[in-house]
Formats: structure tokens, C-alpha cells, sequence
């Protein structure tokens, strides 16, 4: 059987959280990873659920880097139906979504749909589309795909680089992308 992608590479693992401050807290108790960066509030806009428009997805995130992995966590500002709430429709919290970058993102997210694993949600976010490929039957998670985005490839360079230099005492770092080759 040939894959859907061609040699994707996770770069993420995310979680769906309650309590954004909280779940960083536990995460540097129980990991000592940290710093996390970001936390403001953000807006996944001209989003499409399952087909068909839908009010923005509001959000609160942070990226934080363990080893080589990168990990999402992300606190739902809005009830918006979306692939957040089809898998923690009711506040719970839980592992979300895988995220690969893709050099042809529309081939990779249509490869996913003739594979019979539907786009759940579509939306912007830094300014290119996105979107959450419902892979729960075989997978029991969501795969994001992103389109190669210097911006994004920005906050996760910074996010390893802070993680290098972390002198532990400031655990929420808001994003200043500052020096950082971005579009």
C-alpha cells in the first residue's frame, strides 16, 4: 500500500487543555520542559467544519519544545463546532493532533480525502490555510497539515532556541518573532 503522504515527518504532538497556565505548570513539574511560548488569545478564521462555514475557532496556545519534539498545547476560548470539539466536546482534555508540514498542501490534504480520512476543519491562521484531517478510526487523533510557512518555521526555531537558553524562570513567554526570517 503507498502512503497517503510521501515521508511526512511529525513535528508535533498537541493536547487539548482545560487550564492553558495549569497545563504548562504540570507539564514543566512533571517534564521540566519550558520555557512555553505564546498564550495570548489568537483566531482560526474563514474556518470551514466538515464542509461547511463556520464562526472563527478562538484559542489560547503555546509551543514548547521537548528533545527534537515539539509539542501544542491549546485551551478552546470558543464553542464553535470544529475537529477541537469532535474529539473533547465537552471541556475534557486529551491528545488532539500530529502536525506535519507539507510541500504541496492541497495534493497532501485531497491524498487524505480520496483515503477516505475527511478535512474536519479548514481555517486561516498566520495568513495561509490549515487544516485538521479527521484520522481517529485508524489513528485515534486529528493530523494537521501546514503548507511550508516561514512564519510557522519561525516560531518553531524560536521555541527550540529559547528551550536552549531557558534560565527556568519565566515559564509563559509571549511570541516576539524579532530577528526571525517570517512572511
Amino acid at each position: 500500500m503507498k502512503p497517503v503522504m510521501n515521508a511526512a515527518r511529525i513535528i508535533q504532538n498537541c493536547y487539548i487543555v482545560r487550564d492553558l497556565e495549569a497545563a504548562c505548570k504540570r507539564l514543566n513539574q512533571m517534564y521540566g520542559i519550558g520555557p512555553f511560548m505564546g498564550g495570548g488569545p489568537g483566531s482560526l478564521t474563514e474556518h470551514t467544519y466538515r464542509g461547511r462555514p463556520e464562526e472563527p475557532i478562538g484559542i489560547r496556545g503555546v509551543f514548547v519544545q521537548s528533545g527534537d519534539l515539539n509539542i501544542e498545547l491549546v485551551e478552546l476560548t470558543s464553542k464553535t463546532p470544529s475537529a477541537f470539539h469532535d474529539m473533547f466536546p465537552n471541556g475534557q482534555e486529551g491528545f488532539h493532533h500530529v502536525a506535519c508540514f507539507t510541500d504541496d498542501y492541497e495534493k497532501e490534504r485531497d491524498a487524505f480525502v480520496a483515503a477516505g480520512y475527511p478535512v474536519a476543519s479548514e481555517f486561516i491562521a498566520v495568513g495561509k490555510k490549515f487544516c485538521y484531517i479527521d484520522a481517529r478510526d485508524p489513528l485515534g487523533h486529528m493530523i494537521e497539515l501546514y503548507p511550508q510557512h516561514k512564519t510557522v518555521r519561525a516560531m518553531y526555531q524560536k521555541t527550540r532556541d529559547m528551550a536552549a537558553q531557558w534560565d527556568g524562570k519565566e515559564l509563559i513567554i509571549p511570541w516576539d518573532l524579532t530577528g526571525y526570517d517570517v512572511e
